[in-house]
C-alpha cells in the first residue's frame, strides 16, 4: 500500500521539520530535515516505543546512553525503549533523516506540538519559549520522559 504526502502532515518541532507518513502497520514513520547548528530535543526516553534513525544526507550527532556517535549518510542507529537519548545538527550543513517509532502512536507528539511549515514564522515559533514549556509540560503523555 502506498501513500502520497501531503503538505499538511509537514510540521516544525523544536527547529526540525518532520513529514508525517501514514502506515498500514505498527509503526509511524517520519523524513526530518535538520537545519545546519540544530539542537535537538532534552536528553529523553520512551518506555515503549523503540525507535530507528537512518541519515539520508549529512551529519547527526547522537547522544545514546551518555555514548555520543556521529551518524553520517547511509547509516543508522537503533534506540531500545528505556534508552536515554537525544540528537541533535552540530554541522554546517542541513541533514535529512529518516525516524521510526514502534510501536505506533509517536506521530501525535509532532502532530499535537508541531507548527505547520504553511504558517508564518513556523521555524522560529518552533523553538520559542512557550512552546519548549509546552513540550516539557506534555512529554509524557507522548511516553517521553525528559531527564535533566
Amino acid at each position: 500500500m502506498s501513500h502520497k504526502m501531503k503538505n499538511e502532515t509537514t510540521k516544525w518541532i523544536l527547529g526540525h521539520k518532520v513529514t508525517t507518513y501514514d502506515t498500514s502497520a505498527d509503526y509511524d514513520l517520519m523524513m526530518g530535515e535538520s537545519p545546519a547548528m540544530t539542537q535537538g530535543p532534552p536528553p529523553h526516553l520512551h518506555y515503549s516505543y523503540k525507535e530507528v534513525f537512518l541519515i539520508v544526507e549529512g551529519e547527526m550527532e547522537f547522544m545514546v546512553d551518555g555514548e555520543i556517535k556521529i551518524l553520517k549518510a547511509g547509516e543508522s542507529i537503533d534506540i531500545l525503549p528505556k534508552t536515554l537519548h537525544t540528537f541533535g545538527n552540530n554541522s554546517d550543513k542541513p541533514c535529512k533523516w529518516v525516524n521510526i517509532h514502534s510501536p505506533k502512536g509517536f506521530r501525535k507528539f509532532f502532530e499535537n506540538l508541531g507548527i505547520p511549515i504553511t504558517e508564518n514564522n513556523a521555524l522560529e515559533r518552533s523553538i520559542a519559549p512557550e512552546v519548549i514549556q509546552k513540550v516539557i509540560q506534555t512529554a509524557a503523555d507522548f511516553d517521553t520522559y525528559i531527564k535533566a
